[in-house]
């Protein structure tokens, strides 16, 4: 397992800076597994998904093979992004100047390219990316020599199997919200429940957030987070996959939420998360649910964007981190370290 003896935190500036923005989307961003949906709106030939992987814009297709594919969402052309949302189409055509891609990210027409002695078709194909597929989850990466999805998901698939059966949920809704703190600030919440008697009395009160019986295990690709129901001894699971990917499964009837931690600039995170649950899991639990969720949500939403604002004074250097509570944090914090000290 990863683990991390750091005690300082990263350098406050890096969570306002718009060039350490720059670096992470270069150095972990354009290089890492991120969440992108659903499988199931890509499983039929024809069909396609618009992305975002961190600012880095991505196109997930099933050509007329069947092949799952996936490609930079960027015209060859002037650089347009070229489609939004999901649905059937034979092809994908830029709205800018009518570039037209077939699925299999071939370019099929540019207009005014046979006044072109030298324009060749077959050297401006979309630029190729990873994709794959974990269940009902759908992954993708831009780096086109990325390790294989599953080798990259290590022991998650297998500790997240304990309570639950992924292939076993139905997709129930997707909830959109955000925050005006940097993205790391965000992923940092998550990563530990030492704010939770403090800042979260409901969630406080429903599950076990003692740090003897609140487990937190570092992994070399994920960070994993362990709880007990205190009336039901039910468990749940929370993790995060590096560097932005968050997994819920509260204790209860069978329930998982994921979704990504986007970096809207340096200031602002955008978020989604993809509610799954049993098929035949009560009306009446599920309205309890969301609401308890939301106001969580809306717990940490105050605290991190409370937390931006005191980085981004730029009155303290950095902060201290207590390694027994805060385990995820260093560990995160040094992988992320990792990465833009070597750019």
């Amino acid at each position: 397992m990863a683990t991390s003896t750091r005690t300082d935190t990263l350098p406050f500036s890096w969570y306002s800076d718009e060039e350490v923005l720059r670096r992470e989307r270069a150095r972990i961003f354009a290089r890492s597994w991120q969440y992108a949906g659903r499988a199931e709106q890509v499983a039929a030939p024809g069909s396609f998904l618009a992305a975002d992987a961190g600012g880095v814009p991505m196109l997930v297709t099933r050509d007329a093979t069947g092949e799952l594919r996936a490609f930079l969402n960027v015209c060859r052309h002037r650089g347009a992004v070229l489609t939004e949302g999901c649905g059937t189409r034979s092809t994908i055509q830029c709205n800018y100047h009518a570039w037209t891609y077939d699925l299999d990210g071939s370019l099929r027409n540019a207009p005014r390219s046979e006044r072109e002695p030298d324009f060749d078709r077959a050297e401006w194909s979309l630029v190729p990316a990873s994709v794959g597929t974990w269940g009902p989850f759908l992954f993708v990466n831009p780096d086109p020599e990325a390790v294989p999805l599953l080798e990259h998901l290590g022991e998650l698939p297998a500790i997240l199997a304990r309570d639950i059966d992924v292939d076993g949920l139905v997709f129930h809704s997707r909830v959109e919200f955000g925050a005006n703190a940097n993205w790391k600030i965000v992923v940092e919440n998550f990563l530990e429940c030492y704010h939770c008697p403090t800042a979260h009395p409901g969630f406080s009160a429903e599950v076990d957030v003692h740090p003897d019986r609140y487990l937190l295990e570092a992994h070399p690709a994920f960070s994993a987070q362990f709880c007990r129901a205190k009336a039901t001894g039910e468990r749940g699971q929370f993790h995060l996959l590096y560097p932005n990917t968050g997994l819920n499964v509260f204790p209860g009837p069978p329930n998982l939420s994921i979704g990504p931690v986007r970096p809207n600039g340096s200031g602002r995170t955008e978020r989604y998360l993809d509610y799954f649950f049993a098929p035949d899991v009560e009306d009446g639990w599920l309205r309890d649910f969301f609401a308890f969720d939301d106001q969580v949500g809306r717990e940490d939403t105050a605290l991190v964007e409370s937390v931006h604002r005191g980085m981004a004074a730029g009155v303290l250097e950095q902060g201290r981190l207590l390694l027994n509570s805060e385990p995820l944090l260093a560990a995160f914090q040094a992988w992320v370290a990792e990465r833009l000290d070597a750019a």
